[in-house]
């Protein structure tokens, strides 16, 4: 199966098309014709089709489950990068690393669904910006220097999401405060005093039972090359907006092959709901304290499917170091690295130790 080779030609000019960000539209950008998407109504969770998990973790998926993909690693940080339309050569997003197309393909799992960018690079910056303006001890000319920076790349990242239900055995311990009254002594102004004092104890009882829980679309991020504390902290996304996969979303950016296998995608989702089966085991004990020895859980109904989610990205150098910022392409929220100040740092330090001998000399002196 050969990789799919997509170009987007405008109509009038004959330049490439680029999706336009919260329309339905291809535009291009050097005579300003607009070009309608196909009609192709949101995928409701309902309507999305999930792939059987145990038969892709045996590689037996259907043909038309899989694709090639022409996708060239970057010589530097190894991200997966796939060209799109007429683009040979680009900078790796991550990075900044120059990277040209490869002739080799990779076969890979398809993209079910794709969740379209809502807000465009403008949008994007100025969320950016506003995020960098508000943050404390950032150096005084960084806002400056991203405002004036290139534009940020538009890259759909790739995703996991895994469903499963789960019926889970637990033995534990449920533990219920009471309190005793004790006899203590006490030093009041140099003399010794006897004062009654509460103390807290617990009383352990035996707890045994079972809990369950329906996984439904759960994320876990599929690459390697952003911080997943990063791409965790962009949620939530709305993934009722998620449309059936074209390529016709993906013109004029960039989307990254998924550089976390499968199985590695479902160790990492089965230790979410390991925590939170061991939440609701907590939940189920009840009391004011809760021991669990163990849980056992069995898992049924497991099925996944490959989805591709929009970010706006950019990778900045200040005094010679790299900071990476990311927006979610769907709602605006920004998480990044941040350079400190650190002359801000100082001076708040001082400041502070100010105030607290100003306060210390009043109420020695009042």
């Amino acid at each position: 199966m050969a990789a799919e080779d997509h170009r987007w030609p405008c109509a009038q000019c004959g330049a490439d098309l680029r999706f336009s960000p919260g329309d339905t539209a291809l535009k291009c950008d050097h005579c300003g014709h607009v070009q309608p998407l196909p009609d192709a109504p949101p995928a409701r969770q309902s309507a999305l089709r999930e792939l059987d998990l145990a038969d892709a973790l045996q590689d037996g998926l259907a043909p038309n489950d899989m694709e090639q993909v022409r996708i060239t690693p970057c010589p530097n940080c190894g991200a997966q990068v796939e060209f799109q339309g007429a683009t040979h050569a680009t900078e790796c997003p991550f990075c900044a690393t120059p990277v040209a197309i490869g002739t080799g393909t990779e076969r890979k799992i398809k993209p079910q669904a794709v969740l379209p960018f809502a807000i465009d690079e403008r949008q994007g910056r100025e969320a950016m910006v506003n995020w960098l303006g508000n943050l404390w001890f950032a150096p005084g000319g960084l806002v400056e220097y991203a405002r004036k920076g290139r534009a940020l790349s538009g890259l759909y990242v790739p995703y996991w999401t895994f469903d499963a239900a789960t019926r889970s055995r637990y033995a534990g311990a449920r533990g219920e405060y009471y309190y005793e009254t004790r006899m203590v002594t006490v030093q009041v102004n140099g003399r010794n005093e006897r004062r009654q004092e509460r103390v807290r104890k617990t009383r352990w009882h035996a707890a045994a039972g079972w809990v369950s829980r329906r996984f439904d679309d759960l994320l876990v991020l599929a690459s390697q090359s952003l911080p997943r504390r990063y791409t965790d902290a962009l949620a939530p996304w709305d993934l009722g907006a998620l449309r059936p996969y074209s390529a016709d979303y993906l013109a004029g950016f960039t989307a990254e092959g998924y550089t976390v296998s499968l199985s590695d995608g479902q160790v990492i989702a089965r230790q979410i709901m390991a925590a939170q089966i061991n939440r609701d085991v907590r939940a189920d004990i009840g009391g004011d304290e809760q021991r669990v020895d163990r849980i056992d859980t069995a898992y049924s109904a497991e099925t996944f499917k490959h989805i591709l989610l929009p970010i706006w990205m950019a990778a900045y150098k200040y005094n010679g170091k790299t900071y990476r910022f990311v927006v979610n392409g769907q709602t605006g929220k920004v998480q990044g690295e941040r350079p400190y100040s650190a002359w801000k740092i100082a001076f708040a330090v001082l400041l502070a130790a100010a105030i607290g001998a100003a306060v210390f000399y009043i109420s020695q002196n009042s």
